[in-house]
């Protein structure tokens, strides 16, 4: 199979939408000092964007769970790299790529739950609630509701390719010709 990628969101609505999420998480935290959590990969490149238009003191760490093989979940979450910092008492927002079966996030706030941090809240560039299989992740920020397609850029990967687009794109599974 070959891949062709359909732009779904340009470079400017994202880098406009991560603008106005920074205000806003800079309007919320007032008088705190957020402490982002990436869940890497693909979650880098927002965090990184993201964290410029905090206005605010912010602190980060960085975590790293599996869930997927190829274009699907696979339902089971593995915790591959913890946090360097213990959260008790610290106002937790936990940045994400995107959001779709719910699993890993409903999985990491139990888990930071049990942590103790003053407050946790949730941040991802991409929501498919549509694809939701768990209804206990509240989103506080979202990028964009997208529909349920497979989508690179941004940090978001097929087989550890396309993260370092600009925009989001639509993956289109192509046949090749012999």
């Amino acid at each position: 199979m070959k891949e062709k990628i359909k732009v779904l969101l340009t470079e400017e609505e994202v880098n406009r939408r991560i603008e106005q999420m920074g205000e806003q998480i800079t309007h919320d935290y007032q008088g705190k000092v957020p402490h982002l959590i990436c869940v890497l990969k693909g979650g880098a490149p927002f965090m990184c964007e993201l964290a410029k238009r905090i206005k605010l003191p912010i602190t980060m760490d960085f975590m790293s769970v599996g869930s997927y093989e190829g274009t699907e979940s696979t339902g089971k979450i593995t915790l591959k790299k913890d946090l360097d910092e213990p959260l008790e008492g610290k106002d937790v927002l936990i940045v994400e790529d995107i959001i779709d079966s719910g699993r890993t996030l409903s999985h990491l706030v139990k888990l930071f739950c049990e942590r103790k941090p003053a407050s946790i809240r949730l941040c991802t560039l991409l929501d498919k609630p549509e694809r939701r299989v768990v209804d206990n992740v509240k989103v506080d920020y979202c990028g964009f509701n997208i529909p349920d397609k497979f989508v690179v850029g941004y940090g978001l990967d097929y087989n550890q390719k396309y993260r370092n687009l600009p925009y989001i794109g639509e993956v289109e599974f192509e046949e090749e010709e012999n």
